[in-house]
């Protein structure tokens, strides 16, 4: 990308601001080539390399010769150890860390590493786990992603179990660094087991630099809890539209699987769960629940969508 940078810097002296970050977009996303995939991110299902200095992803579409699932992850888990063509890329899993063993269970992906992984210096080992989590994600029928080591679950730096990761854990633009991640301690209050109350947990978090809190809070709730006295409130298959916030306002808007009238957790507590997460933020006062953008209506016939909640921890278990 350093031979566009003169014509970069020239175009953005005859055009508009607003043109002259489109074309650094354009040339950001092509300057690596190779044949079909430019170094934009794909949105079907893809691989993630390396990049030449080692410190970013590049996402390449791929087509898998596989129908299966299963095949399919065996597939692109091989992908990931190939030397790719282009002097561009390099390879994100190298031989002696090896995958010993992965089971898919509905839509979560489980994988076991064995131990050269914890050899893996910090910034290699988040880089080496968003590839791999970004690219099995993008196989239909593979959502989430858990990692273990020997059998171990996967740990952070505190020792805390990282649990579950999806496609969304690790947000990635054309050309980010690995400086764009940062880490962040949250506060969720997730359902308890009989679906009559709130459990708290904190988690730390590793987040890209482009996702807001508000939406991560909400990405985290939907992957569960790492505690096993506590469940998602979120009814199951239930995918997250857009997270905004205006005027201390947090808007979360959910496909129509939030309707959900067969999962065991008291409406409450689904709202509440949502409600207190979110106002953990020192910036949201309120939280207002759509369901593809419609605000009419109620959830499960108590709780008005044309109302803003606020905060109320009376359902949380001391």
């Amino acid at each position: 990308m350093k031979r566009n940078s003169k014509l970069i810097l020239e175009l953005k002296k005859v055009v508009s601001l607003a043109l002259g970050f489109f074309l650094l977009f354009l040339v950001s996303a092509g300057a690596v080539g190779c044949g079909k995939q430019e170094e934009g991110i794909p949105t079907g299902t893809a691989v993630y390399y390396l990049n030449k200095d080692q410190d970013s992803l590049l996402a390449r579409s791929y087509d898998p010769v596989a129908t299966e699932t299963s095949d399919q992850i065996e597939e692109l888990l091989g992908k990931l150890y190939e030397t790719p063509d282009n002097v561009e890329l390099h390879r994100v899993l190298n031989e002696g860390v090896e995958v010993t063993n992965y089971e898919l269970s509905g839509n979560q992906l489980s994988l076991t590493f064995n131990e050269e992984y914890l050899k893996l210096d910090s910034m290699k080992e988040i880089l080496t786990r968003a590839a791999v989590v970004k690219t099995l994600t993008s196989i239909p029928g593979v959502l989430r992603v858990t990692i273990n080591v020997e059998g171990e679950p996967l740990t952070d730096a505190l020792g805390n179990t990282i649990g579950a990761m999806t496609n969304d854990t690790f947000v990635l633009n054309p050309g980010e660094q690995i400086n764009s991640f940062q880490e962040a301690v949250v506060t969720l209050y997730f359902s308890n087991l009989e679906g009559d109350g709130l459990v708290m947990e904190t988690q730390q978090v590793h987040y890209s630099s482009n996702i807001s809190m508000e939406k991560l809070i909400i990405e985290r709730l939907l992957a569960g809890p790492l505690s096993e006295n506590a469940k998602s409130a979120i009814p199951p298959g239930t995918q997250v539209l857009s997270v905004t916030a205006a005027d201390n306002v947090c808007y979360v808007n959910f496909d129509d699987a939030f309707r959900n009238q067969d999962y065991e957790v008291q409406e409450a507590v689904v709202i509440y769960s949502i409600v207190d997460s979110l106002l953990t933020l020192d910036d949201i006062n309120k939280v207002q629940i759509m369901i593809n953008g419609d605000t009419s209506g109620t959830y499960r016939g108590r709780f008005p969508l044309s109302t803003q909640y606020e905060k109320d921890l009376s359902l949380v278990e001391q």
